[in-house]
């Protein structure tokens, strides 16, 4: 019988130096795409799943990620007097019930499969998800939900995956495809950042996971493996060696690499558009910017 999924881990420990020097003092977590900071995308697309149960896997440096989701009693009666009710409603996202969020540290980075294995104690015997902050989603129906609604038919554990470029494999963990059913793909094994001359697929694993305890089993050996790091790819693939389902899952969406610059610019401007009290103002602005550019060339 499948176990209902109800709790969720995101690794949020590294140091996001890619973005520095913003995140000398900022979390890369809390930085914004146009009014929402990226952990908050991720919350709203857990909760849409069904989540009830957050764990944050933080590091020394990370006090304004937690305090981002404490009441703000001061700023809520300053706009309750104010009568800015749309903006009162936009912080009530921000809330969260007290127990239902947990922190546990990762002390030092030591690879994905370490962080999620630290929160090892809070999720017990259960199947849990993995929320990555870095990859936003933009999807109708929010990309975690999606998985669920597959999870809820197949049990196991499930990847999201999508098609990358062949050159570009050695940035992914990559799927070796035993059955593609189309949005479902049974797995018969992963391999973790490899070159594109040895890739099984261009078929890539990014940053959301369904997985069963046995997976927490599988990171308790500590195995170190590409960058000398514990990779939660190695212990997914465990799980096929040991004959226990595995599948990827082709999400309905656009993924944003908001762990690169060029990727937060790119999420920046399509959530932007997406605006509807943002776009023609903004889509006047990128189209003098293309006009200027085209004429300067």
């Amino acid at each position: 019988m499948k176990r209902k999924v109800t709790k969720a881990i995101f690794p949020v420990a590294g140091l996001g130096t890619r973005f520095l020097p913003a995140t000398k003092s900022i979390p890369k977590e809390i930085l914004t795409l146009v009014d929402r900071p990226l952990i908050q995308y991720a919350i709203d697309e857990a909760r849409a799943a069904g989540i009830k149960e957050f764990i944050f896997v933080t590091s020394r440096g990370k006090s304004a990620l937690e305090d981002y989701f404490d009441d703000a009693p001061e700023l809520e009666t300053s706009l309750r007097k104010k009568n800015k009710t749309d903006l009162l409603e936009a912080l009530k996202a921000t809330n969260m019930d007290s127990g239902a969020i947990a922190y546990v540290r990762q002390n030092r980075p030591m690879g994905l499969g370490h962080a999620v294995w630290c929160a090892r104690r809070l999720v017990g015997n259960e199947p849990f998800a993995v929320i990555l902050t870095d990859d936003v989603i933009a999807a109708e129906k929010p990309c975690l939900q999606q998985m669920m609604e597959a999870y809820n038919e197949t049990g196991g554990n499930v990847v999201a995956a999508m098609e990358v470029p062949h050159e570009k494999t050695s940035s992914y963990g990559v799927l070796d495809i035993a059955e593609d059913m189309g949005s479902l793909v049974k797995v018969k094994g992963m391999i973790e950042k490899p070159a594109p001359d040895v890739a099984p697929s261009n078929l890539a694993v990014i940053g959301r996971y369904i997985l069963t305890p046995r997976v927490m089993q599988n990171l308790n050996k500590k195995k170190e493996g590409a960058g000398g790091e514990i990779q939660l790819t190695d212990a997914i693939a465990e799980e096929i060696e040991a004959g226990q389902p595995v599948y990827g899952f082709r999400f309905r969406g656009q993924r944003y690499d908001c762990g690169s610059k060029a990727g937060f610019l790119q999420a920046t401007v399509a959530f932007g558009l997406a605006r509807e009290d943002l776009r023609d103002e903004f889509g006047d602005f990128l189209g003098d910017v293309m006009a200027m550019r085209t004429a300067a060339q």
